[in-house]
């Protein structure tokens, strides 16, 4: 089925944006789609109804219905670990094995998270890294209108600045420090933990996320302010779980119910609809005709809302680490590209320092638009303002300025010919460059677990075509091996099989530091 994607990619390869809705007036109402208010514009991708054809040939080819139903009934998918991928049981959206109590655990977190809102504690300080930081970082952001319980504060960088620059100013005897790690035994998260505790003195109080209560014990938190989950839940996938308590602490048990109620409705959607209607699917099958027939291996994410200023962080570990695999399940190498580099800012900031290169620059960059229509504390000047320009952007983007329209416009304004001349390759936009305009009604719990959950699927669906596993990262782990064992080095406690770089630069931060 590629080489029907290949056909259909030479055949749109020469033919315009502008092209393309100009020989079909009805292109944006028959590529827009929607799931109540969530709407998802993908008309100005470069592509139509042939090519989505085929790629939904290739999902079938590659039985992305199957790995679905394998996925939601719990089958280990992640192979390589051996284990199922169910963070959609966290929300009601799959079952949950046998014998895991997920409904006691979530009701266990967030009756906790009740009892501190309910006393004196005004600030909270999440201790993680990955995705035991991105997710509840990223989504206590989002949600800020939301919080109306302690303040909430997120350390994930083993620099002691961060720890440092986060306490300034916070009275540990009202403070609450979450450690947030699986085995208790992360590296950065437990230097984190170590120097909160003593920060602490005793006078504040500690809990934890993670499934070592015996390692927690020794740590000095008492095994009723733990709360684990399983092991199918990977990093990435964990807001949903207890990882989420600093979330649910800032915004309450009932809104953080109806954050994992938006999920779980993205979810059924993703379950239930046929490939040609399925959100998660159509943005999937979006990226393959970028990365694999367009050869394009980049995406800018830009959410036209400052409260999603970490969304584009949350996508890139999403994404990048689910499907940034050379090799396919069976470990053969893969026959094709695999997952893009996935960057953004918030809109209007990004307009005015990368837009430059995406109007104008040589290469292409495709870019996911991302906004509410209607704001939460902001005035209708404002964000009528704000949509104005992200529609700007897509509108520019998709048509560009050609060069007959740039010289009547200088022409009107008396400009010379010699002057017209000159001006005109640096005033000329090529356009033709794709967008996809995700919108909602309103940035809420339900609106944003949906939005979170609908990314989710999508890199699933992109990793089933791919063929690889889009559940472990062991790409992860070299680098923390080999930092274990620069460690004495730096200390100058021993000795290690260096490179002569690596060797050299230990030797001069040694220098330094005299």
């Amino acid at each position: 089925m590629w080489a029907a994607v290949e056909r259909e990619a030479a055949r749109l390869v020469p033919i315009q944006l502008r092209e393309l809705f100009g020989a079909d007036p009805a292109r944006a109402e028959r590529l827009t789609f929607r799931l109540d208010d969530l709407t998802v514009d993908l008309s100005k991708e470069k592509w139509d109804q042939g090519v989505l054809d085929a790629l939904l040939g290739l999902a079938r080819a590659a039985d992305v219905e199957g790995q679905r139903a394998r996925l939601f009934a719990g089958e280990p998918v992640n192979l390589t670990e051996h284990r199922a991928v169910l963070h959609m049981a966290l929300r009601g959206g799959a079952e949950p094995p046998a014998g895991d109590d997920v409904q006691g655990t979530l009701d266990r977190f967030l009756a906790y998270a009740e009892n501190v809102r309910g006393r004196g504690i005004t600030d909270v300080v999440n201790i993680g890294i990955g995705g035991s930081d991105l997710g509840p970082a990223m989504v206590a952001q989002a949600l800020s209108p939301d919080i109306d319980g302690p303040r909430l504060h997120f350390v994930s960088n083993v620099d002691g600045a961060h720890l440092a620059d986060t306490v300034k100013g916070l009275n540990p005897e009202t403070t609450l420090v979450i450690v947030a790690s699986k085995t208790f035994t992360t590296l950065e998260t437990m230097a984190n933990a170590r120097a909160a505790r003593e920060w602490l003195g005793g006078r504040g109080e500690m809990a934890a996320v993670s499934t070592n209560l015996e390692g927690c014990a020794e740590f000095g938190i008492p095994g009723e302010r733990v709360f684990g989950f399983w092991d199918w839940v990977g990093g990435r996938y964990s807001v949903w779980s207890s990882i989420g308590l600093p979330v649910a602490i800032g915004i309450g048990a009932a809104k953080f119910r109806e954050f994992l109620a938006g999920a779980a409705a993205m979810d059924a959607h993703f379950r239930d609809a046929p490939l040609a209607e399925s959100l998660p699917v159509l943005l999937a099958l979006a990226g393959i005709w970028r990365r694999n027939a367009m050869g394009w291996p980049t995406v800018a994410l830009i959410p036209y809302d400052q409260r999603l200023a970490r969304f584009p962080a949350y996508v890139q570990q999403l994404d990048m680490e689910s499907n940034g695999k050379q090799v396919t399940r069976e470990g053969e190498a893969v026959p094709t590209a695999t997952g893009p580099v996935i960057w953004g800012e918030p809109g209007t900031n990004a307009q005015h320092s990368f837009f430059q290169l995406l109007h104008q620059g040589t290469d292409v960059v495709p870019v996911d638009f991302i906004a509410a229509a209607t704001p939460r504390d902001a005035d209708a000047g404002h964000h009528m303002l704000l949509m104005a320009n992200m529609l700007a952007q897509g509108q520019a983007l998709a048509f560009g300025k050609p060069a007959a329209e740039v010289r009547d416009e200088m022409a009107a304004k008396g400009a010379s010919s010699a002057e017209i001349e000159r001006l005109v390759p640096h005033r000329t936009f090529p356009g033709d460059r794709p967008s996809t305009t995700i919108l909602f009604r309103r940035l809420d719990p339900f609106s944003l677990g949906r939005l979170i959950a609908l990314f989710e699927h999508k890199v699933f669906v992109q990793g089933a075509i791919w063929g690889v596993n889009s559940y472990d990262q062991w790409g992860v782990e070299l680098g923390k091996v080999l930092a274990v064992r620069l460690i004495p080095v730096l200390k100058g406690e021993g000795e290690a099989q260096l490179d002569a770089s690596t060797a050299a630069l230990a030797a001069r931060i040694g220098e330094l530091q005299e």
